[in-house]
């Protein structure tokens, strides 16, 4: 009997959110070297996971099952593949990552935002974890509350008409996707003959789908209902609006989350539940949402072009770069699922990086407006040659990893739709010219009279700010030149994707 490591994956930020809870608010010092602490063993365990991890079989490993709810066959069940244990290392990555980075931004009601953090970190975890589909869907409501705290407290000066956009949004796409959760069991227990026994368990469901016994019309519906939450998360066009607000009004680590992990679990979704059971309905909808897909990749760069607000570019950049992941997972192809899943992770430590150097900023001039931050680079040259990294990562430079991904996606794309990879194509034109735009404006030139009035407040990088990007660019530059590291782990999940979908015709 192995060592039950992925509950003390998930378990580990909830204890340490007692333990925050515990101590006294005053002791801010402590509360913060805690929470740190707590998600620093999360993200050491989830390495080890890595580690140990088996490369080649098929199937999910270090699984756990222990009955919940028996009347209904609800588990407490949980195993990872190759997808999910990359999802797990970049969420607690980018925890311990982002709770480092709240120790100077956060000065008020400390403990709550330590412990909200941990909270979202347990529920982020097990949405990637899990194989119960009710236990999917209680993992994926935890998340909602923290973050829902995160941004509505400590976050910006519209906080609250953001934060109601995002829970609005956000509640709309989980209705949904608990009644598509119920009639797939339902429409399970039945073929049983009534027994409920496996009616949640994702493994028992998708080879009950497998061999075709879900109607045709109950995919079409259950597809649509999960899909609907996902796109809101990812977030897809037309459903993203949501997200800008929820960006611009966050705090730093806030954004970093939403970027890194957040959008992730709409993808996850998709690649996990939503196409293996639904096989018929997700070729049936391929084509919509390829087109969604492209106009989302485009839509995105335009948008980004003409903004004002440097949170506001690097979120609308979100939606264009999510867009590939969309697109690599619906053209059925190993070549660009292994490019969509590799995206999801290149967006997570590209992203998230630009927005703590936003924050870095922000944090000294207490403004993101572009066209005042002329000249940044004659007076903080390390956060302008850091910034400079990031930027011509998210712009698709060859030999960092945001190349390899889109690049991967264009290829398995190409021989399905020569077309939509083509138009794909122009946006990397399109990307650079929004990136390198902003870039040069807030970098060069004469030192704007903005940025002079400042004085003496307006100093270089900290050496907290270069701890919490340094692990985020040796992984851009080791992923752009091994990206093999991941693409080794996807091979049987793409295996088990693509078999998955091509149930459709049984």
């Amino acid at each position: 009997m192995h060592l039950p490591i992925l509950s003390l994956i998930t378990l580990t930020p909830l204890i340490g959110a007692i333990v925050v809870a515990v101590l006294p608010s005053s002791n801010q010092g402590i509360i913060r070297r805690t929470a740190l602490f707590f998600a620093l063993v999360a993200w050491v365990l989830s390495l080890l996971l890595l580690a140990a991890y088996a490369f080649g079989p098929t199937g999910f490993q270090y699984q756990e099952t222990t009955d919940w709810i028996p009347a209904f066959g609800i588990q407490y069940k949980v195993g990872i593949d190759g997808l999910s244990i990359l999802m797990v290392v970049l969420t607690t990555t980018l925890s311990w990552i982002s709770i480092l980075a709240s120790f100077g931004p956060i000065k008020d009601r400390v403990k709550g935002y330590m412990i909200s953090f941990l909270i979202l970190e347990v529920g982020m975890i097990g949405v990637f974890i899990a194989l119960d589909l009710f236990l999917f869907y209680i993992f994926w409501e935890i998340v909602l509350v923290p973050m829902y705290l995160i941004i509505g407290i400590w976050g910006g000066a519209n906080r609250i008409y953001a934060t109601m956009k995002f829970v609005l949004y956000t509640l709309v796409g989980s209705l949904l996707m608990l009644v598509a959760i119920l009639a797939t069991a339902y429409a399970y227990q039945v073929g049983h003959g009534g027994s409920w026994a496996g009616a949640f368990d994702f493994q028992a469901l998708a080879q009950f789908a497998a061999t075709g016994h879900f109607s045709q019309n109950l995919q079409i519906l259950a597809f649509l209902a999960l899909f609907l939450a996902f796109a809101i998360k990812v977030p897809m066009f037309p459903f993203h609006t949501w997200l800008p607000d929820a960006h611009t009004e966050a705090p730093t680590a806030g954004s970093v989350i939403l970027a890194g992990v957040l959008l992730k679990l709409g993808a996850y979704g998709l690649i996990r539940f939503a196409v293996p059971l639904y096989p018929y309905a997700a070729h049936t909808f391929a084509w919509p949402i390829i087109v969604l897909s492209v106009i989302a990749i485009v839509y995105g760069a335009i948008v980004s072009i003409v903004q004002t607000d440097l949170k506001r570019l690097v979120a609308y950049s979100s939606v264009s770069h999510m867009g590939f992941v969309t697109l690599g997972i619906f053209v059925f192809n190993a070549t660009a699922f292994q490019g969509a899943v590799l995206q999801m992770v290149n967006h997570g430590l590209i992203t998230g990086g630009l927005f703590l150097l936003v924050g870095v900023i922000y944090e000294r001039t207490h403004d993101r407006t572009i066209a005042r931050m002329g000249g940044v680079a004659s007076i903080m040259p390390v956060y302008a040659t850091i910034f400079g990294f990031f930027i011509l990562a998210s712009a698709g430079l060859p030999g960092l990893s945001g190349f390899v991904g889109e690049f991967l996606v264009f290829v398995g794309s190409f021989g399905m739709a020569p077309g939509i990879a083509a138009a794909s194509i122009i946006v990397m034109v399109l990307a650079a010219t929004y990136l390198l735009w902003m870039f040069q404006r807030v970098a060069f030139g004469p030192l704007s009279d903005f940025l002079a009035g400042l004085g003496s407040h307006l100093t270089d990088m900290n050496r907290t700010e270069l701890i919490t990007l340094l692990p985020l660019a040796v992984l851009i530059v080791v992923l752009g030149l091994f990206p093999s590291l991941v693409l080794d782990l996807l091979r049987a999940p793409a295996q088990a994707f693509l078999t998955a979908a091509a149930a459709v015709g049984r």
